[in-house]
């Protein structure tokens, strides 16, 4: 017996034959959208516009920026099973920025994918087109440094497919298409993300839909592909300050996200009612999980506000422009600082960012932890706390954990 099949079971050493799924191209098609979908997508592009706006109103705008964008990043990871807690990964990010490893093989990814999606969003988005090498680059940047970096930002060149055994695909739950197919898929999608025929909420959507039936990579496609969801809704000017924390919601519906994929893979023609339906399905329930996204946020937006109220209270009297206030400003985004990296983060003297760290440890608003091997922290605990509340009532179908459980892992609720 061969020693690659020791320890095999019987059943995964035979073969079989399988059908492996090829989408139709979406470039240049022409989608139906039903009435109540597109009651749908307008209710969400009319939420997103208006967090924009709620956010440019901050005084630190960046600031939820950043933090939303960190949440969004954390969901998608978690959708594929990498499970950290906010604290946990703030002071892995923390290590890193001092130049240290983390050590936290799970912290990495997860900060790999914030890395990955905050290039798609900055860069990505501002460039006049987007390209197959843009996708791969996002790849490259979500798989660097971990095992599996040697296949970052490579099209696969083997069948890969979903659930079931990893020894063959016979039972698989879904099969993408073969490899060879893939290079014209990637390009057609690019295409369509480059049009403007469709609502953005819509394209993002469909093509986001679109990515992970192709799922061209040996890993992190889900990642990849809720990456696009904001190149696309950046793209188009639906987000200009703040990302709408989607995969969030997609995370707390979890059956509903993947039946809605599953509903856009047709065995039909494109404009045959299976078609159009399973479209029309998949893009209102994405529009349904923006909306709800959006109104989450504005909540922990608002819980924000109230604590940097407070907080400037505790503080007292101060210059508008004084250290003390603009860290208070910048911390929703980066709730664990040291005192370098505050300074950086405001812009101001080590000596006049240790006053301001002092002032606000007096006032109870951050507390002294390690970073690292040796290295002093100060966390505003108040923050995290909220941050996890946010989290929590996310993972609530109904956004409430008192009367409708979280559907998956999340921080203990606040004692």
């Amino acid at each position: 017996m061969p020693t690659a099949t020791l320890g095999v079971p019987r059943r995964d050493r035979q073969g079989c034959d399988y059908e492996a799924y090829v989408p139709d191209p979406i470039a240049n098609r022409a989608f139906v959208l039903h009435g109540d979908t597109a009651a749908d997508i307008a209710d969400a592009e009319r939420a997103v516009a208006q967090l924009q706006r709620s956010a440019r109103s901050l005084a630190d705008s960046e600031a939820v920026a950043r933090l939303l964008l960190r949440a969004e990043a954390v969901a998608s990871s978690r959708i594929e099973g990498l499970e950290i807690g906010g604290r946990r990964l703030l002071k892995a990010q923390l290590a890193r920025g001092l130049g240290e490893d983390p050590g936290d093989v799970t912290a990495t990814e997860v900060l790999n994918n914030i890395d990955a999606m905050r290039w798609a969003v900055d860069t990505v988005a501002a460039e006049p087109r987007v390209t197959v090498e843009h996708l791969l680059e996002i790849h490259r940047r979500l798989l660097a440094g971990t095992r599996l970096e040697h296949v970052g930002g490579v099209v696969r060149t083997q069948q890969n497919w979903i659930g079931g055994s990893s020894h063959n695909p016979c039972a698989a739950a879904f099969i993408p298409p073969p490899h060879e197919y893939l290079d014209d898929l990637l390009a057609d999608l690019c295409a369509f993300c480059n049009d403007d025929a469709l609502p953005a909420v819509a394209q993002a959507a469909i093509a986001h839909a679109q990515f992970e039936t192709m799922h061209p990579f040996v890993d992190g496609n889900g990642r990849t592909g809720r990456a696009l969801i904001h190149v696309v809704l950046k793209r188009r000017g639906l987000v200009t300050t703040a990302v709408p924390p989607v995969s969030l919601v997609l995370a707390t519906l979890a059956d509903d996200y993947v039946s809605g994929l599953t509903a856009t893979r047709y065995r039909s023609d494109p404009s045959a009612t299976e078609a159009v339906e399973g479209i029309n399905r998949w893009v209102s329930l994405f529009s349904a999980a923006t909306t709800r996204a959006v109104d989450d946020a504005q909540q922990y937006e608002d819980r924000v506000r109230a604590l940097q109220s407070q907080w400037r209270d505790a503080v007292g009297r101060a210059r508008s422009d004084s250290a003390v206030l603009r860290l208070i400003d910048a911390l929703p985004g980066a709730p664990l600082v040291t005192v370098q990296s505050a300074a950086a983060l405001i812009d101001r003297s080590i000596q006049a960012t240790n006053e301001a760290i002092r002032r606000l440890e007096a006032a109870g608003v951050l507390q002294q932890t390690t970073v690292g091997k040796r290295n002093r922290g100060f966390e505003a605990a108040e923050l995290v706390r909220a941050f996890n509340a946010f989290e929590r009532q996310l993972a609530s179908p109904d956004a409430d954990t008192l009367t409708s459980p979280p559907t998956r892992t999340v921080p203990y609720r606040p004692q």
